[in-house]
């Protein structure tokens, strides 16, 4: 403060001086002391202030190249993704054709196996049926022999007025009834079998 005191006269003087010969040229003392201020200023900012903002810029430019790097990266990540999808799908398709014509043709197969059983089936018991009957047939003949020649025995015996109780005689005559029944079938069968 005994500075400022000191120099406040001097100041004074030294203004009311400059009002009397005030050259515009020559610089006056609050022009220094401002150019000393700017250049301090000037100084603290240059050397402090502005690197750390550069710094501070240079870090966050390098984060933004690299974010764009990044995603350039995910980017192309994210099309190779989406062609190996496409891809996939494509052979995903192509399988599932694949697959359902050999179902198709499994079931072909299947069906016509099927098939083939089924007829077999269906002849065994044809074949089965036949020969049942056949024996059927046989058996029923048989006894219808054996029925029909007691009958036409009796029959023949009380037309006749005498007793045919003779086994070969009856068995010699129901034969030949049997026989003659046995052409008049096979030649209305052979009547019928032209018709057709």
């Amino acid at each position: 403060m005994a500075v400022t005191a000191q120099l406040a006269p001097l100041v004074l003087a030294a203004a009311e001086e400059g009002e009397e010969t005030s050259n515009f040229l020559v610089p006056n003392g609050t022009f220094l002391i401002e150019l000393a201020a700017f250049l301090l200023l000037f100084f603290l900012l240059t050397r402090y202030i502005i690197p750390f903002i550069n710094r501070a810029m240079t870090r966050r430019q390098e984060a933004i190249r690299q974010e764009f790097a990044d995603l350039d990266e995910a980017r192309a990540e994210a099309q190779g993704a989406e062609e190996e999808f496409k891809s996939q799908m494509v052979d995903a398709r192509h399988e599932a054709a694949r697959i359902r014509e050999e179902a198709r043709e499994q079931g072909a197969a299947i069906v016509a196996e099927m098939r083939e059983q089924a007829q077999a089936e269906a002849s065994r018991i044809v074949e089965h049926a036949q020969a049942q009957i056949s024996a059927e047939r046989q058996q029923a003949v048989a006894t219808l022999r054996a029925e029909v020649g007691s009958l036409a025995t009796t029959l023949a015996g009380r037309i006749v007025g005498e007793s045919l109780e003779d086994d070969e005689r009856s068995n010699r005559v129901v034969d030949r009834f049997l026989a003659d029944l046995d052409t008049l079938e096979t030649a209305e069968a052979a009547g019928q079998g032209g018709d057709r």
